[in-house]
């Protein structure tokens, strides 16, 4: 049996924000909004949270996901890596459900802001194009050409300092990871083990679609940008 699914890992431990992943965002726990912009796009035949953490199994199974087993305690600390938790569910459906998965999308648990269009848009460029993974991401808010570096007495000198003096229009855009959900082929995953792969395709987000989760501040600027997206899609 070959399926396609939802996988939102979301371990028990959060040391910078208390409880991050269950964390109450407007009436729910955060890993709700996850949950629900996976079922409800309509693209998975399963959506399933990877954990530790057996509270935080009973609020997924409450939304709606599925947790068909618990984490390994090998993937559960701070040093685990994204793919390694993937990898796993993988292996551990082949194993014990005799489910192949060929692709799937990896949706953090802290990312309130994903809209189902660009699940949509997401998938279809991995099928349509044969990529190897599709994620999503946005422009750095100030050119980073334009570095500083400070030593240890806080002096001042610029990492390029070729481009002193050029105008910060003429410098080229880079770009990061959104850190918010990544499509994926498994077989491509499985070689590779990581997520940024040969033939990965950057989805751009605007920056108000964008919110990183590290703190209290960050979690208060996310409340407000979700609240300007539903303004702005109602």
């Amino acid at each position: 049996m070959e399926k396609k699914i939802a996988i939102i890992p979301a371990r028990g431990g959060s040391k910078r924000i208390p409880r991050k992943n269950i964390k109450d965002f407007f009436g729910k726990p955060i890993i709700a909004y996850s949950i629900e912009v996976a079922l409800q796009s309509g693209l998975f035949d399963e959506v399933m949270v990877s954990t530790d953490d057996e509270e935080i199994a009973d609020i997924a199974v409450n939304y709606g996901a599925k947790v068909p087993f618990l984490r390994s305690s090998e993937n559960s600390d701070d040093l685990a890596a994204t793919a390694d938790v993937l990898l796993e569910v993988i292996d551990k459906y082949k194993k014990e459900f005799n489910i192949d998965i060929k692709t799937a999308c990896c949706i953090y648990p802290t990312s309130p802001l994903t809209q189902i269009s660009q699940l949509i848009e997401g998938n279809r460029l991995l099928e349509v194009n044969n990529y190897d993974s599709v994620f999503p991401v946005v422009a750095f808010s100030f050119p980073v050409w334009r570095g500083i570096d400070l030593d240890s007495q806080n002096l001042v000198t610029m990492q390029w300092p070729e481009f002193y003096n050029s105008r910060s229009q003429d410098l080229k855009t880079l770009y990061h990871d959104a850190g918010q959900w990544y499509w994926f082929n498994s077989d491509s995953l499985k070689e590779s083990k990581k997520l940024y792969m040969n033939k990965s395709y950057g989805y751009v987000l605007d920056d108000t679609e964008v919110q990183d989760i590290d703190n209290m501040v960050d979690f208060k600027l996310a409340e407000l940008k979700y609240q300007l997206l539903k303004d702005i899609l109602s």
